[in-house]
């Protein structure tokens, strides 16, 4: 397998002194879950990072991104030694951006974020080279792990944008640079921290500051804080797209038939309608579906491979699957 980065490649991202060379096919931030050939990043949240450097080596690491040698650790190891992991995590993720020479697109949203993103996934697999955030990282460290992580040939990759407080999305978006970026919905997620459903707009659509020039917004026409969504698109985009269940959105979802474990949609794009099926019910998944669509639309893409990779779509474990519950009080009452 080639190297994803060589030392010298992190050292000159990161401004940092490689102690001997080396490659890494993978980048990790836990033990747990490293391969061997990774790069291993000590960052230092719950658990100071640097303390699992020495195991993460002897798991087969292929190198380790430090701020300095930990106790234990041969003073020639594979290293690459910076000022701060977290600053030099950021850089490397800029660097990974600078060198993918494809379509990148970015999703945020108080809710349907993830599911979106796998749904965007799934329907660009067909069409390229696809790399996208894993699970739901998609905060500080989130977003530059997957820019560091990503292959320089991909074709497309979709990276998610979360946040907890004000001020966070921004400069995740500028990091990413998105050709393509779009805001799910609004709700009241994280109320506390911004006072208002119009709070949480503010800081939804701010996802806008990041686009590439000539960058493309697509904005929920359904949710009641669309116009903010909307003027901070035009103050940064290109190009606009509503879309929702509003006839006059551009992308609309003209009808949506749930049959069993199926939905079925109906979407219409001025004179153009198209349908695409997913494997899952639910109406609310089928606006995330438009959004997919709409965006392959607005890159170029053929719709018609993009809504058969969009079949393949399933729901990620604990979202967008229909649960029986059965209550046991009603079993009683049916018994007697």
């Amino acid at each position: 397998m080639s190297a994803l980065w060589t030392s010298a490649e992190i050292a000159t991202a990161t401004a940092g002194v490689a102690l001997t060379p080396f490659g890494v096919t993978g980048i990790s931030i836990d033990t747990r879950s490293l391969k061997a050939g990774d790069l291993f990043v000590a960052l230092c949240a719950a658990r100071d990072g640097h303390d699992f450097v020495a195991d993460a080596l002897a798991k087969g690491a292929g190198g380790a991104l430090v701020s300095r040698i930990p106790d234990g650790v041969a003073q020639d190891a594979p290293l690459i030694v910076v000022e701060d992991v977290q600053t030099a995590l950021e850089d490397l993720g800029r660097a990974g951006r600078a060198r993918m020479g494809g379509q990148v697109i970015a999703i945020t949203g108080s809710v349907g974020k993830t599911t979106t993103k796998e749904m965007m996934r799934a329907a660009l697999a067909p069409l390229g080279r696809v790399h996208a955030s894993v699970a739901s990282y998609n905060n500080h460290w989130g977003v530059p792990l997957t820019l560091a992580r990503m292959p320089r040939d991909s074709a497309y990759a979709v990276i998610e944008i979360g946040m907890n407080a004000p001020g966070e999305i921004a400069p995740l978006a500028r990091m990413a640079r998105p050709h393509l970026a779009m805001v799910t919905t609004v709700a009241a997620a994280h109320l506390e921290a911004f006072g208002s459903l119009e709070g949480i707009a503010h800081e939804k659509a701010s996802i806008f500051e990041g686009l590439e020039e000539g960058g493309i917004a697509l904005v929920n026409a359904d949710v009641a804080q669309s116009a903010i969504l909307y003027d901070t698109a035009a103050a940064h985009a290109a190009r606009i797209i509503r879309f929702g269940s509003s006839p006059d959105a551009d992308a609309c979802l003209a009808e949506a038939q749930v049959i069993e474990d199926r939905t079925v949609c109906t979407l219409r794009m001025g004179d153009d309608t198209r349908l695409f099926k997913l494997n899952a019910g639910g109406r609310h998944l089928a606006l995330n579906g438009v959004a997919v669509m709409a965006s392959l639309a607005a890159l170029d893409c053929d719709l018609a491979l993009g809504a058969l990779g969009l079949a393949s779509w399933r729901a990620v474990t604990g979202r967008g699957t229909r649960e029986s519950i059965t209550c046991r009080a009603c079993i009683r009452a049916q018994s007697r």
